[in-house]
């Protein structure tokens, strides 16, 4: 299996290898990252690193951290150059944020060539996992890993190398490992010494001494140094600076030397090169992660902050290469960074820049995020809006991004970031907009999305109904966002059992939307699908497959074969015919769909399964129950692994095997899937959903096969009581 270092430190210095050619590395990415030509030191823990990597041929776990600002980043990014032919793949994963995780291995299926453009980011990501375990020779950096918990599903096995770099002690209780901490006192004064070639041994030391040996601060002071201000100016400076900040009470968590190095800096480039001041400030209100380059030219005019020189045909690389002079940001080909340490002390004393982030993140909006294409770029772009949430996140002309957003980490299958996103914009806009905003509600919509895609159906079914009235009472009966939260309970109400119900509202969304919209519009063609399968619901099958079959038709001009919506409809259909026990047609519909959604969104993708779930279905009604058990075990252990073992996906299949292990006469096996699947659908979706009836039922049928009549029919009773549906799940 993959083997783990979670590593850190810092170091500068002559490289005692040439810098390899990332082309020795069939895939390489490393975000833009240059090798520091004056990486030095830190010689041991690189060694250590690269010998624990190739030690055993198991997973070699080791756990390097270390505080911000000792340079756990460089020291990753050294052992990836300097080891660069030794891979076939070498992968950078800017690892702070969960849904960067996610992206960054979409994107590496995708230059893999395995991804599916339609399947969602998360699905594709867990592609690209798939390709690492079955291959070696590769390199995976974690670069800021700072939940464990999170992580640890994101730790690819397989016969290559994981290298983490974490501030987060918590590393230690998981992998062993070392601490990283400052340079030793020596390795501070040789660095300081090869970047100031004047610099005595005493100056240096003194340095050194005030600077706390923090390899940042050391970097940075060294950067101001190189523009001509003496040692013992500087040292002067840095006393007073470092003094006034200690007397601080709102010093943020970092050190004083570091905050003093930084204000130093800042001040020296003001002077010099304001447009270089302009922009770090800027930066600082944005994520650690990097950030595109392109950003600043699409923004430029909208930046008031930003000075503006018609004839500086060289910018903005002529803002930010002084910021790199001076270690204040790390500058690539097309991205720069700032570090988080860098960016805390600069927003310690900038406010009137925050427009200004304002119209960045606004200009570089990529659009409507219901298109695949511009998927790529809300990935580079949701990380720094993340960032600006505590202080920006109630700006008016932000908030369509922030809401673009959310609908695009729904969008891409990524329910968890989205629920998170969208639930921080809702809590924070109920309280500063109220909670009948537009914009509040949006929020909330996107939150029940998210819920959906988690299918928390009961837990968004409040919340469904409360945006709804409001919005009735806000905007009116017929306003598109009020139908399409009427369309949303409808759907919530029938994955609740409560078909009647559901049919009613689905049917009055449809007249509505008929009348706005007419009858090929997408949005009234997902209308006229949902009341099909509504009629489905109450029992209604032959009037459904009607409906079904002329919306099919409908989709398959309009929209095209492949196209979601159609295969959607098209799985439906194939249920409701074999419910009606048209097996032939069922089978062929259901397998059709099956092969295109593979082909589309990918093998272990939701609707995939699903479709695989519905064959395997087919298959037993016709007979084939040996076929049906192989396709089904499958389909559940590929649900447990993507969805977990108490997703809806996954409860409905395992009772589905365990009514076709009863018809094989494998009873035993039967009654115990099935009882621990009554139970997880009782704690995880109630004994209100549909579901928990269907289960309860089969078990009742296969204590019945075993004699036990008595347990049955208690079974059964306890269900007439309750009055639950006897309509199947599809």
């Amino acid at each position: 299996s993959a083997k783990i270092v979670v590593a850190g430190g810092f170091a500068r210095g002559q490289p005692p290898f040439p810098s390899p050619s990332p082309s020795r590395a069939g895939v390489w990415d490393v975000r833009d990252r240059r090798r520091n030509p004056h990486f030095t030191g830190r010689e041991a823990v690189i060694g250590e690193v690269r010998g624990k990597l190739l030690a055993e041929r198991q997973a070699a776990v080791q756990a390097l951290r270390g505080t911000g600002g000792i340079g756990k980043t460089l020291v990753a990014l050294e052992y990836a150059y300097r080891y660069a032919d030794e891979y076939d793949l070498v992968w950078w994963v800017d690892a702070e944020q969960g849904e960067q995780v996610v992206t960054r291995y979409a994107e590496l299926a995708e230059r893999v060539g395995v991804a599916k453009p339609e399947a969602g980011v998360e699905f594709n990501a867990r592609y690209a996992m798939e390709y690492l375990r079955t291959r070696d020779r590769w390199l995976i950096i974690l670069d800021n890993a700072e939940d464990p918990e999170q992580l640890r599903s994101w730790l690819p096995e397989g016969g290559g190398h994981v290298l983490i770099t974490a501030r987060n002690p918590a590393w230690s209780g998981i992998v062993p490992g070392l601490s990283l901490g400052v340079f030793r006192r020596e390795e501070a004064v040789a660095y300081l010494r090869r970047q100031l070639p004047d610099l005595g041994e005493g100056q240096a030391d003194a340095l050194a001494e005030a600077l706390g040996d923090l390899p940042l601060a050391l970097a940075q002071a060294a950067g101001v140094m190189r523009g001509g201000i003496p040692a013992d100016r500087y040292l002067e400076v840095l006393g007073t600076n470092t003094a006034q900040l200690l007397g601080r009470s709102d010093l943020p968590d970092y050190p004083a030397s570091l905050a003093a190095t930084v204000t130093i800096a800042a001040e020296r480039l003001e002077a010099d090169h304001p447009g270089a001041v302009a922009v770090l400030r800027l930066a600082a209100f944005l994520g650690p992660e990097p950030i595109p380059t392109s950003w600043l030219v699409t923004a430029r005019g909208s930046l008031a902050s930003v000075p503006e020189d018609a004839e500086d045909i060289f910018w903005p690389e002529s803002a930010l290469a002084p910021l790199g002079r001076y270690g204040l940001a790390v500058v690539g080909p097309d991205v720069f960074q700032v570090h988080r340490l860098t960016q805390a002390v600069v927003r310690q004393s900038v406010d009137a820049v925050q427009d200004d982030v304002v119209a960045l993140l606004t200009a570089v909006d990529p659009g409507d995020p219901e298109l695949p294409a511009t998927w790529p770029h809300w990935a580079a772009l949701v990380p720094h809006l993340t960032a600006t949430l505590p202080t920006l996140s109630a700006r008016p002309r932000l908030r369509p991004t922030l809401l673009g957003a959310a609908r695009y980490l729904v969008r891409s299958a990524q329910p968890h970031a989205a629920r998170s996103l969208a639930g921080t914009l809702h809590e924070a806009w109920s309280v500063s907009l109220g909670k009948d905003d537009p914009s509040t509600l949006r929020a909330a919509h996107m939150v029940t999305w998210a819920l959906d895609g988690l299918g928390a159906h009961a837990e968004a079914l409040p919340l469904v109904k409360d945006i709804l009235e409001r919005r009735r009472r806000v905007l009116g009966e017929n306003d598109a966002d009020t139908l399409s939260s009427a369309h949303d309970l409808a759907i919530t109400l029938g994955n609740l059992g409560h078909f009647q119900e559901s049919y009613a509202l689905h049917q009055d969304v449809h007249d509505r939307r008929r009348a706005a919209l007419g009858e090929v519009h997408p949005d009234m063609l997902r209308a006229t699908f949902a009341l099909a399968a509504a009629l489905d619901d109450i029992g209604e099958s032959e009037s459904a497959r009607t409906a079904l079959a002329e919306v099919l038709e409908l989709q398959r001009r309009s929209l095209g074969e492949d196209h979601p919506d159609t295969l959607d409809t098209a799985h439906y259909l194939s249920c409701t015919l074999r419910q009606l026990g048209w097996l032939p047609e069922a089978h062929r519909l259901v397998s059709e769909v099956l092969e295109r959604r593979r082909m589309v969104l990918g093998e272990d993708h939701p609707s995939a399964l699903r479709s695989g779930h519905d064959l395997a279905l087919t298959l037993s009604h016709l007979g084939r129950n040996d076929e049906a058990h192989s396709m089904l075990t499958v389909v559940l252990e590929r649900q447990r692994h993507t969805l977990g073992d108490n997703h809806h996906d996954a409860l409905n299949t395992a009772d589905s095997l365990g009514g076709v292990l009863s018809h094989m006469g494998r009873q035993a096996e039967a009654e115990q899937l099935l009882r621990d699947t009554r139970a997880r659908v009782q704690k995880f979706l109630g004994q209100d959903h549909r579901l928990y009836s269907a289960v309860t039922r089969r078990l009742a049928d296969a204590l019945e096969a075993r004699g036990r009549k008595f347990e049955a029919q208690k079974l059964r009773a306890s269900l007439h009581r309750k009055g639950t549906s006897k309509k199947r799940t599809p």
